[in-house]
């Protein structure tokens, strides 16, 4: 997924080393051009920029698509990162320069891995009458940056206990474990708690975690979040003592080890430096334009690092322009 506001708020990089939680709130960003569609965003802001390596969470719906127009990202590019889609309602049509074709379904992880670049799209189907979900993004660590782009389908069975059903879909979790690898130590789930439900949650103590709010409302270590809230927990914790609140909960459980590097982020793209992100969005320029102009079909887009999205004709998604002051790093 793209992101189409600018990015030029630079954030700084700072972090609670609190052994409880904190809730981040999300902000309203516009996704998708002239018929933009309203996403809910919790990162990164200004209080925290990643929580282990995930660095981006978006959050959206339930839209009704006769009213919003639900989903059309057209060919966009990414570099240094893994996107990971996971719907709750609908359906998503991605291709992707790599050759791609697959369509994103409720309770089933569609990962791709930009590495040295990609480009894709993201449209929603014709017959999705609700859209409901999240997109994350993973940063790549340096050493992996350059791996070639790929894609990772993967339908986790449900585990459950008393009051509560999780779908694992990335890492270990609750005595389960997802066979898609990840670049860095990794959890991605999806819980559902029953009203009034406690959840004695064992986690890894090497990894900051967050829990990412879809609907109920939901306390961790006498922090409360509600629905698009973002509960998130620092390291150091073995357990984490979840308690439902009077309404059915969805939570996306994200954590991870400390990335322990820096990042640049603009856009679409990750990197070491500004002046590596400056490249990138030169390089995707000059791909998506000719005489000046955009091009009004993506199979018209030159060869380069980013490639062409096999199978879209939609006109591909011009780069902002970069902010007058350099790129500041995250960590």
């Amino acid at each position: 997924m793209t992101r189409l506001d600018r990015p030029s708020d630079e954030v700084e990089c700072r972090g609670s080393t609190d052994p409880v939680a904190g809730v981040l709130t999300a902000r309203e960003v516009p996704l998708g051009g002239p018929r933009a569609m309203t996403v809910r965003r919790t990162l990164p802001q200004r209080e925290r920029t990643m929580i282990g390596a995930w660095c981006f969470v978006d959050h959206y719906g339930p839209d009704a698509v006769a009213e919003t127009g639900g989903m059309t990202v057209a060919p966009h590019p990414h570099t240094g990162l893994q996107t990971v889609s996971w719907l709750f309602t609908g359906e998503i049509e991605h291709r992707d320069s790599a050759g791609n074709h697959a369509m994103v379904r409720p309770g089933e992880l569609n990962l791709m891995t930009a590495g040295r670049g990609i480009s894709h799209s993201e449209v929603s189907t014709p017959g999705t009458e609700v859209l409901h979900g999240a997109q994350l993004w993973v940063a790549l660590p340096q050493a992996e940056r350059g791996t070639d782009p790929g894609f990772r389908h993967f339908a986790p069975d449900p585990v459950e206990g008393p009051g509560w059903t999780a779908r694992v879909f990335l890492g270990s979790l609750l005595g389960s474990t997802s066979p898609v690898p990840t670049f860095s130590p990794l959890v991605g789930a999806e819980l559902l708690l029953e009203p009034g439900t406690s959840l004695d949650l064992d986690v890894d103590p090497t990894h900051e975690h967050g829990l990412l709010l879809d609907a109920g409302s939901l306390r961790v270590d006498g922090a409360t979040a509600g629905p698009s809230d973002l509960l998130h927990v620092p390291l150091g914790r073995t357990t984490l003592r979840l308690v439902a609140g009077d309404d059915p909960v969805r939570a996306l459980v994200l954590g991870g080890e400390p990335l322990g590097e820096a990042i640049v982020m603009f856009w679409n793209f990750i990197g070491s430096s500004h002046d590596e992100v400056a490249a990138y969005r030169a390089e995707w320029q000059a791909q998506i334009t000719r005489d000046g102009e955009v091009v009004g079909d993506s199979q018209e887009v030159a060869e380069g690092r980013f490639g062409t999205v096999v199978g879209d004709h939609l006109a591909p998604i011009p780069a902002p322009g970069l902010p007058n002051a350099r790129l500041k790093e995250r960590r």
